[in-house]
This record gives structure tokens, sequence and C-alpha cells, in this order.
């Protein structure tokens, strides 16, 4: 046995004898701890800035839309005896824009019955001409307002009875 001992004791270079396993465990162990170190001095990184960049997003807060309500309309439509009551609310971009809108309702109000009024009770019955409807009265909606961004995002039926 005392030459088992004997084996696993090895003389290192400055002389001193010490176990053979030491030096091999006390490297792992400092690789591991400078390993470990890095990776989580990166991961604090960059945990870090995708913080900052949702504390960026946080501050920019998307503008509040408002509903503007138009009193009901009662149309004729194209064809003979057909008649059309609706009732239209625009969603504004922009609350502050609320007032640019309201100055503009005669306008508004006077394309949208151009347009209904010159529709076929076949054109607007279906939900595809409805869709399309609502398309051609939004677009002629933000002709009006005449700004370079759109003013009005879109465009509600409330009511809509045909006879």
């Amino acid at each position: 046995m005392a030459e088992e001992k004997d084996d696993l004791e090895v003389e290192s270079l400055d002389g001193t004898t010490g176990k053979k396993g030491n030096k091999t465990l006390i490297i792992i162990i400092a690789a591991a701890c400078i390993v470990l170190g890095a990776g989580g001095f990166l991961g604090f990184k960059l945990l870090a800035s995708k913080g900052g960049e949702e504390e960026v997003k946080k501050e920019v807060v998307p503008v509040k839309t408002s509903i503007i309500s138009l009193d009901p309309f009662v149309l004729n439509l194209s064809d003979r005896g057909r008649y059309l009551k609706v009732t239209i609310q625009f969603e504004v971009t922009d609350a502050t824009l609320q007032d640019a809108v309201k100055v503009k309702t005669p306008q508004l109000r006077d394309t949208i019955i151009t347009l209904v009024s010159s529709k076929s009770l076949n054109s607007i019955s279906s939900p595809e001409g409805k869709f399309q409807l609502k398309d051609e009265l939004l677009f002629r909606a933000n002709q009006i307002m005449g700004m370079e961004k759109d003013v009005i995002k879109n465009l509600y039926f409330s009511e809509f009875v045909m006879q």
C-alpha cells in the first residue's frame, strides 16, 4: 500500500510534492469560472439592451383614435323606389384632428349622399358590395380632408337598412 501512495504523489516543477489531480482540478475550476463569468456578463448585456429597447417602445405611446358620428342618412338608391337608411361613424387617426373633421362635415355628407345614391340595391346588398362602398367612402373622405396623411382611419356602418 505504501507503493500505491507513492504513485499518487508526483513531484511538481518547483520541487514540491502534491497530489496528481490538484493542478488539473484547479485549472478546470479556473476555466469554468472564466467561462461562466463571461457568459453571465454577455447575458446581462443582451438582456439590458433589450430592456432599453422596451423602454423606448413604452415611451412612444400610440395616438388615441376618436370616433365621430354623423347623423343618419335616408337616401334614394339608383333603383326606382328603393331606399337606404345608413348611419356612418368615422374613426379619426388622431383625436386632435376631430375638430378638422367636424368642420368638413357638410362636404363629407355631400360626398356620401352623392356616392351612395348612385349605387343600386344589388351592388350594396352583398357583403362584398358593402366593403367596396366602405373603401370608396373612406377614399373620398380622406381626399376631402386634403392632408398628406390619412385623417380618417376607418368608417363603420352602425345602421344599414334597405327597402
